[in-house]
């Protein structure tokens, strides 16, 4: 990867429905060497996906809950039926499986509490969960989906 690869990644994050046309110009190459390394990079998996970001506000999705779960059963079984309810729930938008005292962090967005509470007792029917601690943003500082290049 070089530094043309670099500057189209950082357009592409940025910006992911500008032509090619307008990419290359950007990134200072010909509109077939920039549609070449654009195919390139998504051949090779570093592009997986171009999408458009939605306003969760704008949409009635006034509330991110983060949820700490933690379970006693870590069985193969277990996880397949967990991986199975939280992929099937729209309203869960990342849940990662962690090292230390949580066993899994969930974000997940809502219109409300009583949407969120209704989200919750669904998991529960479905899973045994040993604890789920949730917490609500209040305020979001930072929010990016851009990930960093500089160490390339």
């Amino acid at each position: 990867m070089d530094k043309k690869d670099k500057l189209i990644l950082a357009a592409l994050q940025g910006n992911a429905t500008q032509t090619v046309a307008q990419l290359a110009d950007e990134v200072g190459l010909s509109k077939s060497a920039c549609w070449r390394r654009i195919q390139i990079l998504e051949e090779k998996g570093i592009v997986g996906a171009r999408v458009t970001l939605l306003n969760q506000e704008k949409l009635g999705l006034d509330l991110t809950v983060y949820s700490a779960i933690r379970t006693h059963e870590h069985t193969a079984d277990w996880f397949n039926r967990f991986y199975d309810m939280v992929s099937s729930m729209p309203n869960v938008m990342e849940v990662h499986r962690l090292s230390g005292d949580i066993d899994y962090l969930m974000r997940a967005v809502v219109p409300d509490m009583r949407s969120y509470d209704e989200m919750y007792k669904k998991m529960i029917a479905e899973i045994d969960l040993y604890d789920v601690s949730s917490s609500f943003s209040m305020e979001t500082i930072k929010y990016t989906t851009a990930l960093p290049l500089d160490h390339l």
